[in-house]
């Protein structure tokens, strides 16, 4: 294939760009993104009516609040002891357990008496959540070949995606029948996702493999002193940042305010988003398989951070729509390459718990700092220097992976 091409002329990235796209994916692969799927489905169930169970328990706004950011919070913490737990027992028994923690947490709030109850359970489904979280990409990593790291992580992204997508809509159904019946319906999907890994899941960890074949788990030491890694770190702050943290707490108070729109308007600039991160998924997970993941990586920074900017400064509701189309467009640039660049370093043939964990923190750090210290900036002296400070987050880690090398072996993208 080599051959024809340079006999032809023709440039082979762009030949394996489109024969990567008729690649079958993996029976292992295809069982983590239907897992992916109803863990985001869901997830989905419960976001849009959680605050609002809480109130039922006689508590304001900060306090409903609370029981949202605790989840995080709890993430947070517990996230180095979950990267400590795959290196010991590896991926799957990580994950499964994970989920089923979350499950029984989620049925118990279906059945809390009063706010404080509420909040533990709630708390105890984040210890659960970054198990899980961090698990399934220590997974993907493994059962991803090289070549194809990007496509399947777009590809997981994408189960993700859909099933956030599919599961408010159903959720917001469900809450008719009463506002308990969403996190029953969200256990039910968690035990179904545990059931479908623990069973059709044929992998064997990382860790149980490597004890009679060399060392378990990258340490995070070796990470650390790694250039590209701590440009992943950089980038899934400012990611966290932007995307999971001022997207979803910054963006409907700035349609409120500043464009004197309706909850609607919010809510379509979140459609939207997701709606260019949609449709830069069928292509970027390929694209970083083939161009790399610097360049993709480059790219989604930028165009996030420029677009995300810009939002801060839009007096019009299709202006501002078409930003956070944009948006979602970069976000969807950036991902699979991002995951597929953490791949690129641990490799296949250990664990890499540790390192994952910290990467997942920092995004975590980033959903709960930036929708903080925005808010601040946004008071202070308005939301286009909120959006604009986020907008250079971005920006200032597409620097960071300016300066560092290529992760991928470029051999393995021309590789026939």
């Amino acid at each position: 294939m080599k051959a024809n091409a340079r006999t032809n002329g023709s440039n082979p990235r762009i030949l394996n760009l489109f024969r990567a796209k008729g690649e079958p994916l993996s029976g292992d692969i295809k069982v983590m993104l239907l897992a992916a799927f109803l863990i985001a489905l869901g997830f989905g169930l419960v976001a849009p009516v959680l605050p609002q169970f809480a109130t039922t328990f006689d508590v304001g706004a900060t306090a409903a609040a609370v029981i949202v950011s605790i989840f995080a919070f709890m993430r947070l913490v517990f996230a180095p002891a979950g990267g400590a737990l795959i290196g010991r027992w590896g991926e799957r028994p990580v994950y499964v357990t994970g989920l089923l923690i979350v499950a029984v947490s989620t049925a118990a709030c279906a059945f809390a008496q009063n706010y404080w109850q509420l909040l533990v359970f709630r708390g105890l489904g984040g210890i659960g959540s970054v198990m899980f979280t961090v698990a399934s990409m220590a997974l993907v990593i493994r059962l991803a070949p090289p070549q194809s790291r990007g496509r399947v992580s777009g590809a997981y992204a994408g189960a993700f995606l859909i099933g956030n997508v599919c599961g408010p809509v159903l959720g917001g159904l469900l809450a008719g029948f009463g506002l308990r019946v969403p996190f029953l319906a969200y256990a039910a999907a968690l035990v179904l996702a545990a059931v479908v890994v623990q069973t059709m899941l044929s992998h064997v960890p990382a860790a149980h493999r490597a004890k009679d074949s060399g060392p378990a788990e990258m340490l995070l030491s070796e990470g650390l002193a790694n250039g590209t890694y701590r440009a992943v770190l950089a980038s899934s702050f400012a990611n966290g940042w932007a995307t999971f943290g001022v997207r979803m707490a910054t963006v409907p108070l700035f349609a409120a305010a500043a464009l004197n729109a309706g909850p609607a308007a919010a809510g379509t600039a979140l459609a939207v988003f997701a709606g260019g991160n949609a449709a830069a998924l069928t292509f970027s997970g390929r694209l970083a398989d083939t161009w790399g993941r610097k360049p993709m990586m480059l790219a989604g920074l930028f165009v996030t951070g420029v677009s995300t900017g810009l939002i801060g400064l839009t007096h019009d509701l299709w202006w501002f729509l078409a930003a956070s189309a944009v948006a979602g467009l970069g976000a969807g640039m950036l991902g699979p390459a991002q995951q597929a660049a953490v791949a690129d370093i641990i490799g296949r043939e250990r664990s890499g718990g540790r390192v994952l964990a910290v990467y997942q923190m920092m995004a975590d750090v980033g959903a709960i700092a930036g929708p903080i210290l925005v808010g601040v900036i946004a008071d202070q002296w308005g939301y286009g220097w909120a959006f604009g400070v986020t907008g250079l987050v971005l920006v200032l880690a597409g620097t960071a992976w300016a300066a560092v090398r290529e992760p991928m072996d470029r051999s393995q993208a021309t590789a026939t």
